[in-house]
């Protein structure tokens, strides 16, 4: 595909789960050693989430409200003006407009939300897009072992692919049956409950995958290059 066609209709979508499956046994192994999984000495407290980590990060504050945090500008793109684009070191690189977006297979989610600045969200449940199925849509190149996300806003931020293609990492357009707020990153932002928030762009506009590391907005600016909550993870 070249990145101006759209999403394949319904009848291929059983390649998109061929493909996330293909993508799944590529990644298996790095995605279960993460230390977010396997850390035997997990900073935190409280019972157990899902993956066998503390409910709440060391350091982390729980909250039922949800803080607004941006660089000062919240863009406000209607539906029929967003786009999506999916990139860089990938074999069929796409542009999303919303149909396509919504035609994509949607995955329903309850997972909790770490924010750097010491305060955590949770279980939120979350409507949206799983970021495995965006990169089985393009399929990643045997170079790629990052994406660097960018928002509408001049916003970017890295992550590692065993990390963006774990499960829970979706790209939101619904938070607690309702639209994506404007002033958290709607229409769509990423969510990366495996890390700290910041690694999920609000107003996602473009994935870029890469055959290497590049630093981010405040990845630049001293923040922690991987995140890891339990691990305290916050600066450089």
């Amino acid at each position: 595909m070249e990145p101006n066609e759209t999403a394949p209709n319904a009848d291929k979508l059983d390649r998109i789960i061929d493909a996330r499956m293909k993508l799944k046994r590529r990644f298996e192994e790095a995605i279960q050693n993460t230390p977010s999984m396997t850390d035997e000495k997990p900073l935190g407290s409280g019972p157990p989430n899902r993956h066998g980590m503390p409910k709440i990060p060391k350091s982390q504050t729980v909250t039922k409200k949800w803080p607004v945090l941006d660089l000062g500008y919240q863009p406000n793109i209607p539906l029929d003006k967003w786009q999506l684009a999916i990139d860089g070191e990938v074999e069929q690189p796409v542009r999303l407009k919303w149909a396509d977006f919504m035609a994509l297979p949607q995955t329903e989610d309850v997972s909790d939300f770490h924010c750097v600045t010491t305060w955590s969200k949770l279980d939120v449940p979350w409507v949206g897009v799983r970021f495995a199925d965006l990169a089985a849509l393009v399929m990643p190149k045997e170079t790629a072992t990052h994406v660097m996300c960018y928002g509408f806003d001049g916003y970017s931020t890295n992550i590692a692919l065993e990390e963006a293609l774990k499960s829970d990492v979706l790209l939101v357009h619904t938070v607690e049956g309702e639209p994506l707020p404007l002033e958290h990153g709607g229409p769509v932002r990423m969510i990366t409950p495996q890390l700290y928030a910041w690694k999920g762009s609000k107003w996602i506009k473009r994935i870029e995958f890469m055959a290497g590391n590049r630093l981010g907005f405040w990845e630049e600016r001293g923040y922690s290059n991987t995140a890891y909550p339990w691990r305290n993870d916050r600066y450089s």
